[in-house]
């Protein structure tokens, strides 16, 4: 039997679904023939580059272990939302996550409850947060936690449970999953009731007591503009799949390499900007690596992927100084390259572009794609090369017509020739992150289109993303390609699916690894049963359009491409073997140019 405050919470959100439906049917049908991409919901975040993460609570230092104690010095403090929001402006971050119901802050609760449980506070700082925020056009999102386990690690009990079993009226150990589960819960209908402008909840993973009682279903009858967010897990009903404090790649601002949710999910990536630490502010002013944060920043919206920082603030709701140090840099150094980096999708996956990762002499970089502008692309340096005033990248077709720098408004001098582009006399340098502006021909040049090459699977040349090849385990795998007739063919483009990060790594106790191309060859065939190979290698690790050449005389009829290993180890089961495929495109030439 459920409980009696489940059914409570049913019976409220069936008399609010039928009301909205008396009040909104028209619209709704009318929409119900034209549904859009994706939920309404998602807007805000599908717009946004950054947000703002916030840890901040009972035990923020100096630890406080009364809320009411707690309570009092953040007021006497000073603490102001306004604050928050306008460090948030500067990061051009477009939500804001706050942490405090925190299981390692005290399970505090930045707002006046009826529930009784955990730390409460009378003012209602959520609600001042979420206001202030909406007058300067950002959204609020709640962080929920799942989990009681560290209910007395500062010696003294967070929880509650006698005083939440009285108001239930059966007994509830909050201690326990299950238990605090329940507590949880009725937290979320709390605050969707209390707070309308509240854009959503970012989930520190599951409780079971709430996929029990249909949780999320409730949220999505009851509040369907609200979107969810998951840490660490890619759970269809959520709208967003967060990873957290990615670490250890090279170079280590490439945050995106360790990921595993391939696009267009709405990704987003959660990291400390200090350097070491906590989430939250331990009372060290700790360093700040300007670097690697701006280049984060770039990286991840390189690839589709928002950017979640964690900035620690004190009891009074400032940053330590070195943390606004950066965020005034920050409100200096987007605004002449926002236009690369707000409003665009990610070069070399589906949204096509030029390649991006690894170039010559060490550099390494990312491209952006101008959304709805198909003739602008932003080449984004984050590291420059080792020696000389030039780059070298991988053209993907696309025939270069001017490249200035984004900042400056310099021309550049290019050459472009089998299948690169060099750009000539880069001198200025960016300390983060050189952008250029590079304008090309509205289409590309030199790849036969998708409807006119077939595959053994289908999904290889469909020109959809949404579609993929799967081996499921087997290989060695062969695809062959079928041009119509004996055409050129000069090199193949591959887009593998980005459902793993680029290397072996160990996060959160989880094993993880490439699920990607490992060595291959290249077999052509007049007729289909005669073959000749005419390449055999490795293809590198690494995320978006991969290209193995051909020559510039090939002319053939039947590609195939020989898969006998990929990259993930044995000891990674479930990425060992696996191997899936979004498109394959076969080149038959490159455009050339100079300027």
């Amino acid at each position: 039997m459920r409980p009696a405050r489940h059914t409570a919470h049913l019976l409220w959100v069936a008399v609010l679904a039928l009301l909205c439906g008396l009040f909104t049917a028209p619209a709704s049908q009318a929409a119900a023939a034209h549904q859009p991409a994706y939920p309404p919901r998602q807007a805000t975040l599908r717009n946004a580059t950054a947000g703002l993460f916030l840890h901040w609570g009972m035990f923020t230092a100096p630890k406080h272990l009364d809320c009411a104690s707690w309570e009092k010095d953040v007021t006497d403090g000073g603490w102001s939302p306004e604050y928050w929001v306008d460090q948030a402006r500067k990061i051009r971050a477009g939500y804001i996550v706050l942490a405090t119901f925190h299981s390692r802050l005290g399970y505090a609760r930045p707002w006046p409850s009826k529930i009784p449980g955990s730390c409460s506070t009378r003012r209602d700082l959520l609600g001042e947060l979420v206001d202030a925020a909406a007058k300067k056009g950002l959204k609020v999102i709640l962080y929920m936690t799942d989990d009681p386990q560290w209910h007395n690690e500062q010696g003294v009990e967070t929880l509650d449970s006698a005083a939440y079993s009285a108001s239930k009226g059966h007994d509830v150990d909050l201690t326990t999953r299950q238990g605090f589960g329940e507590f949880s819960y009725d937290n979320f209908f709390e605050v969707m009731r209390n707070y309308p402008k509240l854009a959503g909840f970012w989930i520190d993973n599951d409780n079971e007591y709430w996929e029990q009682h249909q949780l999320y279903e409730q949220v999505r009858q009851l509040r369907p503009d609200m979107t969810l967010s998951n840490n660490n897990e890619d759970t269809p009903v959520m709208d967003m799949v967060s990873h957290e404090q990615k670490v250890g790649m090279t170079p280590p601002y490439d945050q995106p390499s360790a990921t595993w949710t391939p696009m267009p999910r709405l990704t987003e990536s959660c990291y400390k900007v200090p350097d070491t630490g906590s989430w939250w502010y331990d009372g060290q002013d700790r360093p700040v690596s300007t670097g690697l944060n701006v280049d984060r920043y770039v990286a991840n919206a390189g690839n589709s992927i928002k950017s979640l920082m964690d900035f620690t603030a004190m009891v009074d709701g400032r940053f330590p100084p070195q943390q606004e140090k950066f965020l005034d840099l920050m409100e200096d150094y987007l605004p002449p390259i926002w236009q690369s980096l707000h409003g665009v999708d990610a070069g070399g996956f589906m949204y096509g572009g030029m390649q991006p990762g690894a170039w010559n002499d060490g550099s390494y970089g990312y491209i952006t794609l101008r959304r709805g502008d198909r003739t602008t692309q932003y080449v984004h340096v984050t590291t420059k090369p080792a020696s000389g005033d030039r780059v070298r990248i991988r053209d993907n077709g696309y025939r270069i017509e001017r490249i200035t720098d984004l900042r400056t408004g310099k021309r550049f001098r290019f050459d472009q020739r089998d299948g690169t582009l060099t750009v000539k006399g880069i001198t200025d340098w960016d300390p983060y992150d050189t952008v250029l502006e590079v304008r090309t021909a509205p289409h590309r040049e030199g790849v036969h289109p998708a409807g006119l090459v077939k595959a053994s699977e289908p999904a290889l040349t469909d020109g959809d993303f949404s579609t993929y090849s799967d081996n499921r385990g087997v290989l060695p795998l062969s695809h062959v390609l079928d041009l119509g007739r004996i055409r050129k063919a000069s090199f193949l483009g591959i887009n593998q699916r980005e459902w793993s990060p680029t290397y072996n790594r160990e996060t959160f106790g989880r094993k993880e690894d490439s699920a990607r191309i490992k060595d291959y060859t290249v077999s052509v065939s007049d007729d289909g049963a005669s073959w000749s190979q005419v390449r055999a290698g490795v293809l590198e690790s690494a995320r978006g359009v991969r290209f193995i050449d051909l020559g510039d005389r090939l002319r053939t009829r039947y590609i195939r491409l020989d898969v006998p290993t990929t990259w993930a180890a044995a000891t990674v089961p479930n990425v060992y073997r696996q191997l899936r495929i979004d498109e394959i495109q076969v080149g038959y030439g490159h455009p050339r140019g100079h300027g």
